[in-house]
Protein backbone atom coordinates (compact mmCIF):
# COMPACT_ATOMS: atom_id res chain seq x y z
CA UNK A 1 0.00 0.00 0.00
CA UNK A 2 2.91 2.60 0.99
CA UNK A 3 4.66 1.26 -2.32
CA UNK A 4 1.16 2.40 -4.12
CA UNK A 5 0.81 6.09 -2.34
CA UNK A 6 5.01 6.31 -3.19
CA UNK A 7 4.41 5.41 -7.03
CA UNK A 8 1.18 7.72 -7.14
CA UNK A 9 3.21 10.45 -5.58
CA UNK A 10 5.94 9.73 -8.25
CA UNK A 11 3.28 9.57 -11.02
CA UNK A 12 1.52 12.50 -9.94
CA UNK A 13 5.18 14.51 -9.74
CA UNK A 14 5.50 13.78 -13.52
CA UNK A 15 2.39 14.43 -14.74
CA UNK A 16 2.77 17.34 -12.98
CA UNK A 17 5.66 18.55 -15.16
CA UNK A 18 3.25 18.30 -17.81
CA UNK A 19 -0.05 19.68 -16.80
CA UNK A 20 1.29 22.16 -13.81
CA UNK A 21 5.00 23.32 -15.30
CA UNK A 22 3.31 23.01 -19.40
CA UNK A 23 0.20 25.24 -18.09
CA UNK A 24 2.11 27.37 -16.54
CA UNK A 25 4.09 28.32 -19.59
CA UNK A 26 0.93 28.55 -21.28
CA UNK A 27 -0.48 30.57 -18.21
CA UNK A 28 2.25 33.08 -18.91
CA UNK A 29 1.22 34.00 -22.60
CA UNK A 30 -1.57 35.90 -20.68
CA UNK A 31 0.63 38.56 -20.13
CA UNK A 32 1.10 38.70 -23.58
CA UNK A 33 -1.98 38.44 -25.19
CA UNK A 34 -3.44 41.34 -22.78
CA UNK A 35 -0.94 43.50 -23.99
CA UNK A 36 -0.89 42.91 -28.07
CA UNK A 37 -4.52 42.21 -28.15
CA UNK A 38 -6.43 45.04 -29.22
CA UNK A 39 -8.54 45.04 -26.31
CA UNK A 40 -10.41 43.00 -23.29
CA UNK A 41 -12.73 42.56 -25.93
CA UNK A 42 -10.76 40.09 -28.00
CA UNK A 43 -9.41 37.72 -25.33
CA UNK A 44 -13.11 37.34 -24.30
CA UNK A 45 -13.57 36.06 -27.69
CA UNK A 46 -10.54 33.36 -27.02
CA UNK A 47 -12.40 32.84 -23.53
CA UNK A 48 -15.20 31.96 -24.94
CA UNK A 49 -14.85 29.47 -27.63
CA UNK A 50 -11.98 27.79 -25.89
CA UNK A 51 -15.52 27.44 -22.87
CA UNK A 52 -16.72 25.70 -25.77
CA UNK A 53 -14.16 23.29 -26.60
CA UNK A 54 -14.24 22.33 -23.14
CA UNK A 55 -17.40 21.30 -23.77
CA UNK A 56 -17.10 19.90 -26.70
CA UNK A 57 -13.73 17.93 -26.00
CA UNK A 58 -15.85 15.85 -23.05
CA UNK A 59 -19.08 15.34 -25.22
CA UNK A 60 -16.51 13.71 -27.64
CA UNK A 61 -14.78 11.30 -25.04
CA UNK A 62 -18.22 10.91 -24.05
CA UNK A 63 -16.47 8.75 -20.91
CA UNK A 64 -14.37 6.91 -22.85
CA UNK A 65 -11.33 6.97 -20.77
CA UNK A 66 -12.96 6.14 -17.81
CA UNK A 67 -14.39 3.55 -19.27
CA UNK A 68 -11.32 2.34 -20.94
CA UNK A 69 -9.53 2.15 -17.20
CA UNK A 70 -12.47 0.16 -15.68
CA UNK A 71 -12.27 -2.49 -18.16
CA UNK A 72 -8.91 -2.68 -18.65
CA UNK A 73 -7.96 -3.58 -15.13
CA UNK A 74 -10.85 -5.98 -14.52
CA UNK A 75 -9.37 -9.07 -12.83
CA UNK A 76 -10.89 -11.40 -15.36
CA UNK A 77 -10.29 -9.14 -18.42
CA UNK A 78 -7.23 -11.33 -20.63
CA UNK A 79 -7.38 -9.27 -23.75
CA UNK A 80 -6.30 -5.42 -23.03
CA UNK A 81 -5.61 -4.93 -26.19
CA UNK A 82 -8.47 -5.34 -28.04
CA UNK A 83 -10.11 -3.53 -24.99
CA UNK A 84 -7.58 -0.59 -26.43
CA UNK A 85 -8.50 -1.23 -29.79
CA UNK A 86 -12.78 -0.62 -29.28
CA UNK A 87 -11.84 3.01 -27.43
CA UNK A 88 -9.82 4.09 -30.18
CA UNK A 89 -11.99 2.92 -32.90
CA UNK A 90 -15.20 4.17 -31.11
CA UNK A 91 -13.65 7.90 -30.42
CA UNK A 92 -12.34 7.79 -33.94
CA UNK A 93 -15.13 7.18 -35.59
CA UNK A 94 -17.44 9.45 -33.39
CA UNK A 95 -15.18 12.21 -33.79
CA UNK A 96 -15.28 12.49 -37.52
CA UNK A 97 -18.92 12.35 -38.08
CA UNK A 98 -18.66 15.26 -35.64
CA UNK A 99 -16.20 17.15 -37.36
CA UNK A 100 -17.94 16.40 -40.94
CA UNK A 101 -21.64 17.39 -39.59
CA UNK A 102 -20.08 20.34 -37.85
CA UNK A 103 -17.58 21.64 -41.06
CA UNK A 104 -21.31 21.26 -43.02
CA UNK A 105 -23.11 23.41 -41.08
CA UNK A 106 -20.44 25.95 -40.09
CA UNK A 107 -22.02 28.87 -41.49
CA UNK A 108 -25.34 28.60 -39.12
CA UNK A 109 -23.70 27.42 -36.03
CA UNK A 110 -20.81 30.53 -36.43
CA UNK A 111 -23.60 32.91 -36.64
CA UNK A 112 -25.50 31.35 -33.42
CA UNK A 113 -22.38 31.36 -31.63
CA UNK A 114 -22.05 35.25 -32.79
CA UNK A 115 -18.98 34.96 -35.04
CA UNK A 116 -20.53 34.91 -38.75
CA UNK A 117 -17.89 37.46 -39.73
CA UNK A 118 -15.46 34.89 -38.84
CA UNK A 119 -16.77 31.54 -39.29
CA UNK A 120 -12.94 29.94 -39.71
CA UNK A 121 -13.05 30.44 -35.66
CA UNK A 122 -14.93 27.97 -35.30
CA UNK A 123 -13.97 25.53 -38.25
CA UNK A 124 -10.21 26.03 -36.96
CA UNK A 125 -12.30 24.70 -33.15
CA UNK A 126 -14.25 22.07 -34.75
CA UNK A 127 -10.47 20.49 -36.09
CA UNK A 128 -9.35 20.82 -33.09
CA UNK A 129 -11.54 19.37 -30.50
CA UNK A 130 -12.18 16.50 -32.80
CA UNK A 131 -8.61 15.44 -33.31
CA UNK A 132 -7.85 16.11 -29.41
CA UNK A 133 -10.48 13.83 -28.53
CA UNK A 134 -9.29 11.15 -30.39
CA UNK A 135 -6.06 11.86 -29.08
CA UNK A 136 -7.03 11.61 -25.54
CA UNK A 137 -7.62 8.07 -25.83
CA UNK A 138 -3.51 7.24 -26.77
CA UNK A 139 -3.07 9.54 -23.79
CA UNK A 140 -4.89 7.27 -21.50
CA UNK A 141 -3.62 4.33 -22.85
CA UNK A 142 0.52 5.82 -22.16
CA UNK A 143 -1.19 6.22 -18.09
CA UNK A 144 -2.63 2.77 -18.43
CA UNK A 145 0.97 1.20 -19.17
CA UNK A 146 2.35 3.98 -17.17
CA UNK A 147 4.47 5.72 -19.49
CA UNK A 148 4.21 9.13 -17.59
CA UNK A 149 7.28 10.13 -18.85
CA UNK A 150 6.37 10.15 -22.61
CA UNK A 151 2.87 11.69 -21.57
CA UNK A 152 5.04 14.39 -19.96
CA UNK A 153 7.09 14.98 -22.79
CA UNK A 154 5.06 14.60 -25.54
CA UNK A 155 2.36 17.46 -23.76
CA UNK A 156 5.66 19.80 -22.77
CA UNK A 157 6.73 19.75 -26.30
CA UNK A 158 3.07 20.76 -27.50
CA UNK A 159 3.22 23.34 -25.07
CA UNK A 160 6.09 24.48 -26.25
CA UNK A 161 5.58 24.48 -29.75
CA UNK A 162 1.89 27.01 -29.09
CA UNK A 163 3.94 29.09 -27.08
CA UNK A 164 6.44 29.37 -30.33
CA UNK A 165 3.89 29.61 -32.68
CA UNK A 166 2.05 32.08 -30.57
CA UNK A 167 4.96 34.26 -30.11
CA UNK A 168 5.78 34.51 -33.64
CA UNK A 169 2.53 35.42 -34.77
CA UNK A 170 1.67 38.21 -32.21
CA UNK A 171 4.83 39.20 -31.26
CA UNK A 172 7.24 38.71 -33.93
CA UNK A 173 5.36 39.27 -37.47
CA UNK A 174 3.84 42.58 -36.61
CA UNK A 175 7.56 43.68 -35.40
CA UNK A 176 9.00 42.66 -38.97
CA UNK A 177 5.76 44.07 -40.67
CA UNK A 178 6.64 47.17 -39.30
CA UNK A 179 10.05 47.39 -41.06
CA UNK A 180 10.15 44.62 -43.78
CA UNK A 181 6.32 44.04 -44.73
CA UNK A 182 7.18 42.36 -47.91
CA UNK A 183 9.11 39.42 -45.89
CA UNK A 184 5.98 37.69 -44.69
CA UNK A 185 3.04 39.64 -46.78
CA UNK A 186 2.35 36.13 -48.07
CA UNK A 187 1.23 34.94 -45.04
CA UNK A 188 0.64 37.39 -42.20
CA UNK A 189 -2.51 39.60 -42.35
CA UNK A 190 -1.75 42.45 -39.68
CA UNK A 191 -5.61 42.82 -38.83
CA UNK A 192 -6.29 39.31 -38.04
CA UNK A 193 -4.69 39.71 -34.35
CA UNK A 194 -7.07 36.52 -32.35
CA UNK A 195 -7.15 34.58 -35.35
CA UNK A 196 -4.02 33.39 -34.75
CA UNK A 197 -3.93 31.98 -31.51
CA UNK A 198 -6.86 29.43 -33.13
CA UNK A 199 -3.78 28.83 -36.05
CA UNK A 200 -1.21 28.47 -33.22
CA UNK A 201 -3.49 25.82 -32.39
CA UNK A 202 -3.94 23.80 -35.24
CA UNK A 203 -0.57 23.70 -35.82
CA UNK A 204 0.00 22.25 -31.96
CA UNK A 205 -2.98 19.75 -32.71
CA UNK A 206 -1.68 18.07 -36.00
CA UNK A 207 2.08 17.78 -33.82
CA UNK A 208 0.56 16.18 -31.06
CA UNK A 209 -1.17 13.72 -33.22
CA UNK A 210 1.85 12.80 -35.74
CA UNK A 211 3.56 12.42 -31.81
CA UNK A 212 1.39 9.68 -31.08
CA UNK A 213 1.08 7.61 -34.29
CA UNK A 214 3.47 4.90 -31.86
CA UNK A 215 1.17 4.26 -29.60
CA UNK A 216 -2.14 4.34 -31.64
CA UNK A 217 -0.77 1.84 -33.64
CA UNK A 218 -0.81 -1.39 -31.80
CA UNK A 219 -4.49 -0.41 -30.97
CA UNK A 220 -5.45 0.11 -34.58
CA UNK A 221 -3.61 -3.47 -35.15
CA UNK A 222 -5.47 -4.91 -32.77
CA UNK A 223 -9.04 -5.98 -33.34
CA UNK A 224 -12.12 -4.43 -31.32
CA UNK A 225 -14.33 -6.30 -29.45
CA UNK A 226 -17.56 -5.22 -30.02
CA UNK A 227 -19.70 -7.13 -26.95
CA UNK A 228 -17.18 -5.66 -24.51
CA UNK A 229 -17.73 -2.06 -26.74
CA UNK A 230 -21.18 -2.06 -25.90
CA UNK A 231 -20.63 -3.16 -22.19
CA UNK A 232 -18.28 -0.20 -22.43
CA UNK A 233 -20.25 2.72 -23.66
CA UNK A 234 -23.13 1.42 -21.23
CA UNK A 235 -20.97 1.69 -18.24
CA UNK A 236 -19.73 5.41 -20.01
CA UNK A 237 -22.84 7.02 -20.54
CA UNK A 238 -23.65 7.94 -17.44
CA UNK A 239 -19.79 9.42 -17.06
CA UNK A 240 -20.79 11.56 -19.93
CA UNK A 241 -23.70 13.00 -18.39
CA UNK A 242 -21.43 13.68 -15.66
CA UNK A 243 -18.73 14.65 -17.90
CA UNK A 244 -21.40 17.28 -19.77
CA UNK A 245 -23.29 18.51 -16.43
CA UNK A 246 -19.58 18.62 -15.14
CA UNK A 247 -17.58 20.09 -17.72
CA UNK A 248 -20.60 22.93 -18.44
CA UNK A 249 -21.00 24.01 -14.79
CA UNK A 250 -17.28 24.89 -15.25
CA UNK A 251 -17.71 26.95 -18.76
CA UNK A 252 -21.01 27.65 -18.30
CA UNK A 253 -20.24 31.37 -17.53
CA UNK A 254 -17.61 31.76 -20.24
CA UNK A 255 -20.07 30.21 -22.73
CA UNK A 256 -23.51 32.12 -21.41
CA UNK A 257 -21.68 35.03 -20.72
CA UNK A 258 -22.17 36.50 -24.07
CA UNK A 259 -25.44 35.99 -24.15
CA UNK A 260 -26.68 38.10 -20.81
CA UNK A 261 -26.01 41.39 -22.53
CA UNK A 262 -27.69 43.35 -25.40
CA UNK A 263 -24.25 45.18 -26.31
CA UNK A 264 -21.84 41.95 -27.11
CA UNK A 265 -18.87 44.26 -27.24
CA UNK A 266 -19.26 44.71 -23.56
CA UNK A 267 -19.62 41.40 -23.07
CA UNK A 268 -16.66 40.38 -24.73
CA UNK A 269 -14.52 43.18 -22.73
CA UNK A 270 -15.93 41.88 -19.41
CA UNK A 271 -15.85 37.97 -20.55
CA UNK A 272 -12.15 39.01 -20.97
CA UNK A 273 -11.24 40.87 -17.75
CA UNK A 274 -13.01 37.78 -16.04
CA UNK A 275 -11.10 34.66 -18.34
CA UNK A 276 -7.82 36.84 -17.56
CA UNK A 277 -7.83 37.06 -14.32
CA UNK A 278 -9.87 33.43 -13.73
CA UNK A 279 -6.66 31.80 -15.54
CA UNK A 280 -4.91 33.15 -12.12
CA UNK A 281 -7.14 30.76 -10.34
CA UNK A 282 -5.71 27.91 -12.49
CA UNK A 283 -3.11 27.17 -10.67
CA UNK A 284 -5.48 25.20 -8.52
CA UNK A 285 -6.62 23.35 -11.57
CA UNK A 286 -3.21 22.77 -13.04
CA UNK A 287 -2.84 20.46 -9.80
CA UNK A 288 -6.06 18.88 -9.74
CA UNK A 289 -5.67 17.81 -13.37
CA UNK A 290 -1.76 16.42 -12.70
CA UNK A 291 -3.31 14.61 -9.50
CA UNK A 292 -6.42 13.28 -11.31
CA UNK A 293 -4.06 12.14 -14.03
CA UNK A 294 -2.26 9.75 -11.34
CA UNK A 295 -4.89 9.11 -9.35
CA UNK A 296 -7.54 7.84 -11.36
CA UNK A 297 -5.34 4.72 -12.96
CA UNK A 298 -4.11 4.26 -8.83
CA UNK A 299 -7.66 3.46 -8.07
CA UNK A 300 -8.57 0.92 -10.64
CA UNK A 301 -5.40 -0.80 -10.40
CA UNK A 302 -5.32 -0.83 -6.50
CA UNK A 303 -9.05 -2.17 -6.59
CA UNK A 304 -7.56 -5.01 -9.21
CA UNK A 305 -5.92 -6.17 -6.14
CA UNK A 306 -8.05 -5.89 -3.14
CA UNK A 307 -9.20 -3.34 -0.93
CA UNK A 308 -7.26 -0.62 -0.23
CA UNK A 309 -9.31 2.07 1.21
CA UNK A 310 -6.68 3.23 3.85
CA UNK A 311 -5.26 4.28 0.79
CA UNK A 312 -7.60 6.45 -0.48
CA UNK A 313 -8.36 7.92 2.86
CA UNK A 314 -4.17 9.11 2.80
CA UNK A 315 -4.56 10.32 -0.57
CA UNK A 316 -7.52 12.56 0.11
CA UNK A 317 -5.80 13.89 3.83
CA UNK A 318 -2.66 14.84 1.32
CA UNK A 319 -4.29 16.09 -1.44
CA UNK A 320 -6.58 18.91 0.90
CA UNK A 321 -2.88 19.82 2.29
CA UNK A 322 -1.35 20.65 -0.59
CA UNK A 323 -4.38 22.35 -2.12
CA UNK A 324 -4.59 24.74 0.63
CA UNK A 325 -0.95 25.29 0.36
CA UNK A 326 -1.68 26.52 -3.24
CA UNK A 327 -4.56 28.48 -2.19
CA UNK A 328 -2.60 30.34 0.44
CA UNK A 329 0.56 30.86 -1.58
CA UNK A 330 -1.95 32.78 -5.00
CA UNK A 331 -3.76 34.84 -2.56
CA UNK A 332 -1.25 35.62 -0.28
CA UNK A 333 1.31 36.72 -3.65
CA UNK A 334 -1.79 37.77 -5.42
CA UNK A 335 -0.65 41.90 -5.25
CA UNK A 336 2.56 40.28 -7.05
CA UNK A 337 1.17 37.80 -9.60
CA UNK A 338 -1.14 40.67 -10.55
CA UNK A 339 1.28 42.11 -12.35
CA UNK A 340 1.00 39.58 -15.41
CA UNK A 341 -2.17 41.31 -16.38
CA UNK A 342 -2.47 45.18 -17.68
CA UNK A 343 -3.96 47.47 -15.17
CA UNK A 344 -7.07 47.64 -17.01
CA UNK A 345 -7.71 43.69 -16.06
CA UNK A 346 -7.45 44.50 -12.14
CA UNK A 347 -11.01 44.96 -11.55
CA UNK A 348 -11.42 41.12 -12.52
CA UNK A 349 -8.74 40.05 -9.40
CA UNK A 350 -11.47 39.71 -6.82
CA UNK A 351 -12.68 36.49 -8.56
CA UNK A 352 -9.52 34.48 -7.79
CA UNK A 353 -10.05 33.61 -4.03
CA UNK A 354 -13.56 32.70 -4.33
CA UNK A 355 -12.58 30.37 -7.73
CA UNK A 356 -9.88 28.77 -5.87
CA UNK A 357 -12.21 27.70 -3.54
CA UNK A 358 -14.80 26.37 -5.78
CA UNK A 359 -11.66 24.32 -7.73
CA UNK A 360 -10.43 23.18 -3.93
CA UNK A 361 -14.02 21.82 -3.32
CA UNK A 362 -14.18 20.25 -7.04
CA UNK A 363 -11.13 18.48 -6.53
CA UNK A 364 -12.49 16.90 -3.45
CA UNK A 365 -15.43 15.82 -4.57
CA UNK A 366 -13.22 14.15 -7.28
CA UNK A 367 -11.30 11.84 -4.69
CA UNK A 368 -14.45 10.94 -2.97
CA UNK A 369 -16.08 10.16 -6.73
CA UNK A 370 -14.28 6.48 -6.48
CA UNK A 371 -17.24 5.08 -4.57
CA UNK A 372 -19.32 5.20 -7.80
CA UNK A 373 -16.94 4.58 -10.04
CA UNK A 374 -15.49 1.49 -8.50
CA UNK A 375 -18.75 0.24 -7.70
CA UNK A 376 -20.05 0.72 -11.17
CA UNK A 377 -23.04 3.59 -9.96
CA UNK A 378 -21.50 5.79 -12.72
CA UNK A 379 -25.44 6.89 -13.16
CA UNK A 380 -24.61 8.89 -8.92
CA UNK A 381 -22.17 10.77 -10.69
CA UNK A 382 -24.35 12.07 -13.28
CA UNK A 383 -27.30 13.02 -10.90
CA UNK A 384 -24.23 15.14 -9.03
CA UNK A 385 -23.05 16.84 -11.87
CA UNK A 386 -26.80 17.71 -13.44
CA UNK A 387 -27.23 18.84 -10.20
CA UNK A 388 -24.60 21.63 -10.22
CA UNK A 389 -24.88 22.66 -13.68
CA UNK A 390 -28.70 23.26 -13.16
CA UNK A 391 -27.13 25.23 -9.51
CA UNK A 392 -24.46 26.72 -11.90
CA UNK A 393 -27.08 28.02 -14.64
CA UNK A 394 -29.91 29.49 -12.73
CA UNK A 395 -26.59 31.52 -10.29
CA UNK A 396 -25.65 33.03 -13.63
CA UNK A 397 -28.49 33.93 -15.77
CA UNK A 398 -30.12 35.25 -12.30
CA UNK A 399 -27.52 37.29 -11.40
CA UNK A 400 -24.92 37.67 -14.03
CA UNK A 401 -26.94 40.71 -15.63
CA UNK A 402 -27.10 42.75 -12.46
CA UNK A 403 -23.72 41.68 -10.60
CA UNK A 404 -21.70 40.59 -13.75
CA UNK A 405 -18.75 38.41 -13.41
CA UNK A 406 -18.87 38.05 -9.77
CA UNK A 407 -21.62 36.20 -10.10
CA UNK A 408 -19.90 33.77 -12.14
CA UNK A 409 -17.19 32.84 -9.58
CA UNK A 410 -19.49 32.58 -6.92
CA UNK A 411 -21.82 30.27 -9.36
CA UNK A 412 -18.77 27.82 -9.03
CA UNK A 413 -17.73 28.07 -5.62
CA UNK A 414 -21.65 27.21 -4.67
CA UNK A 415 -22.30 24.40 -7.09
CA UNK A 416 -18.84 22.54 -6.37
CA UNK A 417 -19.49 23.23 -2.40
CA UNK A 418 -23.19 21.08 -3.13
CA UNK A 419 -21.94 18.03 -5.08
CA UNK A 420 -19.16 17.90 -2.81
CA UNK A 421 -21.40 17.71 0.15
CA UNK A 422 -23.45 15.35 -1.56
CA UNK A 423 -21.20 12.95 -2.69
CA UNK A 424 -19.60 12.44 0.61
CA UNK A 425 -23.28 11.14 2.33
CA UNK A 426 -24.44 9.21 -0.60
CA UNK A 427 -21.04 7.48 -1.07
CA UNK A 428 -20.88 6.83 2.48
CA UNK A 429 -23.87 4.85 2.28
CA UNK A 430 -22.79 2.57 -0.71
CA UNK A 431 -18.67 2.73 -0.52
CA UNK A 432 -17.29 3.72 2.99
CA UNK A 433 -14.40 5.27 3.18
CA UNK A 434 -13.15 6.22 6.82
CA UNK A 435 -12.09 9.52 5.45
CA UNK A 436 -9.96 11.26 8.69
CA UNK A 437 -12.67 14.69 8.79
CA UNK A 438 -11.21 15.85 11.84
CA UNK A 439 -7.95 16.42 10.19
CA UNK A 440 -9.69 18.16 6.89
CA UNK A 441 -11.37 20.16 9.10
CA UNK A 442 -9.04 21.00 11.31
CA UNK A 443 -6.08 21.74 8.12
CA UNK A 444 -9.27 24.23 6.93
CA UNK A 445 -9.71 25.97 10.27
CA UNK A 446 -5.76 26.47 10.22
CA UNK A 447 -6.10 27.52 6.79
CA UNK A 448 -8.63 29.84 7.42
CA UNK A 449 -6.82 31.71 10.71
CA UNK A 450 -3.48 31.88 8.53
CA UNK A 451 -5.91 33.97 5.50
CA UNK A 452 -7.20 36.59 7.92
CA UNK A 453 -3.73 36.79 9.93
CA UNK A 454 -2.35 37.41 6.15
CA UNK A 455 -4.84 39.37 4.88
CA UNK A 456 -6.19 41.86 7.36
CA UNK A 457 -3.44 43.60 8.59
CA UNK A 458 -3.05 46.78 7.00
CA UNK A 459 0.89 46.77 5.41
CA UNK A 460 1.94 49.23 3.21
CA UNK A 461 5.52 48.48 2.34
CA UNK A 462 5.05 45.50 -0.21
CA UNK A 463 8.45 44.16 0.65
CA UNK A 464 7.17 43.60 4.75
CA UNK A 465 3.72 42.65 3.51
CA UNK A 466 4.94 39.86 1.28
CA UNK A 467 7.80 38.49 4.28
CA UNK A 468 5.18 38.52 6.61
CA UNK A 469 2.63 36.72 4.20
CA UNK A 470 5.86 34.26 3.70
CA UNK A 471 5.91 33.71 7.38
CA UNK A 472 2.29 32.83 7.49
CA UNK A 473 2.86 30.55 4.86
CA UNK A 474 5.59 28.60 6.61
CA UNK A 475 3.57 28.62 10.06
CA UNK A 476 0.64 26.66 8.12
CA UNK A 477 2.94 24.45 6.30
CA UNK A 478 4.69 23.68 9.65
CA UNK A 479 1.51 23.11 11.52
CA UNK A 480 0.30 20.79 8.57
CA UNK A 481 3.46 18.82 8.79
CA UNK A 482 3.37 18.43 12.33
CA UNK A 483 -0.12 16.87 12.21
CA UNK A 484 0.80 14.65 9.32
CA UNK A 485 3.49 13.46 11.90
CA UNK A 486 1.14 13.23 14.48
CA UNK A 487 -1.47 10.94 12.30
CA UNK A 488 0.56 8.82 11.02
CA UNK A 489 2.52 7.62 14.39
CA UNK A 490 -0.92 6.55 14.88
Amino acid sequence: MAGGLRRLAKETAIYGLSSIVGRFLNWMLVPMYVRVLVNSGEYGIVTNIYGWTALLLIILTYGMETGFFRFVNKKEELSPMRIYASTLYSVAFTSTVFAVLALTFLTPASSFMGYAAHPEYIGMMVCIVAVDAFCCIPFAYLRYKNRAVRFAVIKLLNIGLNIFLNIFFLVICPAVNAENPELINWFYRPDYGVGYIFIANVFTTVFTFLALIPDMLPGLRAKPDLKKLKSMLTYSFPVLVLGIAGIFNQTADKILFPFLFDDKAYADSQLGIYGACFKIAVIMVMFIQAFRYAYEPFVFAANKGGDNRKSYADSMRYFIIFSLMIFLGVTFYLDVIKYLVVEEYYAGLKVVPIVMLGEFFFGIYFNLSIWYKLTDKTRWGAYFSIIACITTVAIIILFVPRYGFIACAWASFASNLLIMILSYFVGQRSFPVAYDLRSALFYCTVAAACYCAAMLPQIESPVARIAYRTLVLAVFAAIAVRKVKIVNNF
